[in-house]
Formats: C-alpha cells, structure tokens, sequence
C-alpha cells in the first residue's frame, strides 16, 4: 500500500493489539484508509486470543488532522459527500460495537476526525501536545458526525465550547477536565510507560468481564449506526454550499 493511501499495521501481544495508522499529511484519512481501520477493528473484535485493542498513530507529530482534504475538495454531489463523512461514521461504530476495550494513544495534536477517534476510544492517555480542535463550522460544515461520540465523553456544554470557538485549540489540560483523557503527560515516553502498564494489567482482567464492561459504555448508543448516517448526509449536503466552497477555495490558497 503506498504512503498516499495511508498505512496501517497491527501488532499482537500478551493479548494486546496495537493498531498503527499513518499518513505523511499529518495522519489524516483518505476513504481508503478508514475502511481499512473499520475492517480491522472488526476483525480484531472476534479474535480469541486478543483482549486488549491499543489505537495509536505514527510519528511524533499530529495525532490526527482527521478525514483528507484532498477528498473533501473532490466532492461533488450530495451522494458523494454522504460518503466521504460516512467513513469516520463507520470507523466510531466498528469502535462502538467492537467486544474488545479500545485505548488511545493521543501522543499529537487532533483536528475534527481526530478528535472523534479519541472520544471514541473506551480509555486514551495523551501527552501535553495532545491540544484538540473543531474546525468546521469556520468552513461551512459542522462535526456532525463525531458530535456524539464527542459529547458522550465531555458532555453537551463541553461540545458547545470546543465546536462555536472554531478557530481555537484548546489544550489537553482542557480535554483532561473535561473528561475526553484520562491521564496526560509530559513526554512520549512517560506516556508509553504508563501506557504498556496500564494495558498489561487491562489485558490480564477476565475476557468476559471486560466484554460486559464494554457494552455498559456504550449503553444508549443503539441508534447510531442511523444517527451517524443521517448526520453524514447533512455533512455531505453542506460541503456543497457556496460558503463553503469559497471558504475550501480560500483555505487552499
């Protein structure tokens, strides 16, 4: 697979698989890549011997600056656009419906997308890097598609303030208030630490046992593989307005 398309690896260990994702354009997502992380979410979801999902991208850069651009400006009609934000769509219900406990590595910053696979892991660990951003409202759109696994982790007011203030980042300090991490720290590598240590011991807890916890998590959450469709038809309809054709022509520039 060449680098254009993103790459993607897995690694199996002690029960634990350490999903690996990239891109040279700041570990964002072409289409391609998205079906190949949700397909293998769901393979990994019903294999025996793995206990324990571990999410984390290349690099020490970005986390992830969310869907590619590329595609977004390739867009064209409404059914296109439907599927172009239904990719992130699909990735956060493999994640949902996925028997095994998702941990995030949010080593970097996250934009969008980004943002919405780290709310969508069960548990992520982030360093001080890890600042987060909603961008779109500033091009038209809105993070319709993430929203709700976004508040479910940092709750409606906290959605409002990361979404209506578009053009700011705010710290992982913030997300770690507000729920969206459980822990950050100060270097990658005193984040790998606690990261492999709290993994072991995760992985070590009864199989079954953790399976139940995860269906508790996600309790309330039924309806999304609908939700999360419907809000990729209001994505893609809008990506075709003229503001936001002439706010993707201005941010290409």
């Amino acid at each position: 697979m060449t680098t254009a398309n993103g790459t993607l690896s897995t690694d199996i260990s002690n029960n634990i698989a350490t999903i690996t994702f990239g891109h040279p354009a700041s570990n964002s997502f072409p289409a391609s890549l998205l079906k190949r992380l949700t397909n293998e979410l769901n393979i990994l979801g019903q294999a025996p011997n793995i206990n324990v999902i571990m999410l984390k991208s290349e690099g020490n850069g970005a986390f992830c600056a969310g869907a590619s651009f590329d595609e977004l400006l390739a867009v064209n009609n409404a059914e296109e656009g439907k599927a172009f934000f239904s990719g992130f769509a699909n990735v956060i219900n493999a994640m949902r419906k996925c028997p095994k406990l998702i941990v995030g590595r949010i080593h970097g910053k996250a934009v969008g997308g980004g943002v919405g696979l780290a709310a969508a892991c069960d548990y992520a660990l982030a360093t001080t890097a890890a600042s987060i951003k909603l961008s779109e409202l500033a091009i038209g759109i809105g993070p319709f598609v993430i929203s709700p696994v976004v508040e479910k982790k940092i709750g409606r007011n906290g959605l409002a303030e990361l979404t209506l203030a578009a053009h700011e980042w705010k710290t992982a300090e913030w997300a770690l208030q507000k729920g969206l991490y459980a822990n950050v720290f100060e270097t990658t590598e005193r984040l790998d630490a606690e990261l492999g240590n709290f993994c072991s011991k995760l992985a070590a807890y009864n199989p079954e046992a953790l399976s139940e916890m995860k269906k508790i998590l996600w309790e309330g959450t039924e309806n999304w593989d609908t939700l999360l469709s419907d809000r990729a038809a209001i994505s893609g309809k809008l990506v075709l307005s003229d503001f936001t054709k002439n706010a993707l022509a201005a941010f290409k520039k």
